[in-house]
């Protein structure tokens, strides 16, 4: 019974996010990093919060501009900016994201790719909660500054006709 119950649920799940990454539509998203969810060799305490907007270049493609400040108790604060990609697998929200971002922290400039994996829930038509585990390697000292943690996120799909103007 509970077998047919969850494939049941994962059925609606599968259906209901049936095209929701459709080539032509913007995402904006918003997301709070760490929160002591993550582990880096020369931090105790971490918060981040992020900026993020996107575009699916085609089915399931989403091409990402990233925007992120974080506050570590030890360190002082940490400006990146970065792009990436995400791909969502089979419409069903699980998706896989590389990326890259220029790290700006006390007079020292650090390259740190990344990558992700995490699952967007629709909590509306358009909204979502977007779970997602990452790892980030430093460059410049990958014993201190390269971290893995749990990123929560919103994020929001723009419809490709919702903003036109009618006539």
């Amino acid at each position: 019974m509970k077998k047919i119950a969850l494939f049941v649920v994962a059925l609606v799940m599968s259906v209901a996010a049936n095209a929701q990454f459709e080539q032509g539509k913007g995402y904006l998203g918003a997301s709070l990093s760490s929160v002591d969810l993550s582990y880096s060799g020369a931090t105790k305490g971490h918060l981040g919060l992020g900026a993020r907007a996107g575009y699916l270049i085609a089915d399931d493609w989403m091409l990402l501009g990233d925007l992120a400040y974080e506050n570590q108790k030890d360190m002082p604060y940490a400006l990146k900016i970065g792009a990436g990609i995400r791909y969502y697998i089979q419409q069903n929200g699980l998706y896989m994201g590389a990326s890259a971002a220029l790290c700006h922290q006390n007079d020292i400039n650090d390259f740190k790719p990344s990558i992700q994996i995490g699952y967007a829930f629709f909590i509306s038509r358009t909204v979502t909660f977007e779970p997602e585990v990452y790892y980030e390697h430093s460059f410049k000292d990958h014993s201190n500054y390269s971290t893995a943690g749990i990123r929560l996120g919103v994020g929001v799909y723009l419809f490709k006709d919702q903003y036109k103007i009618k006539k």
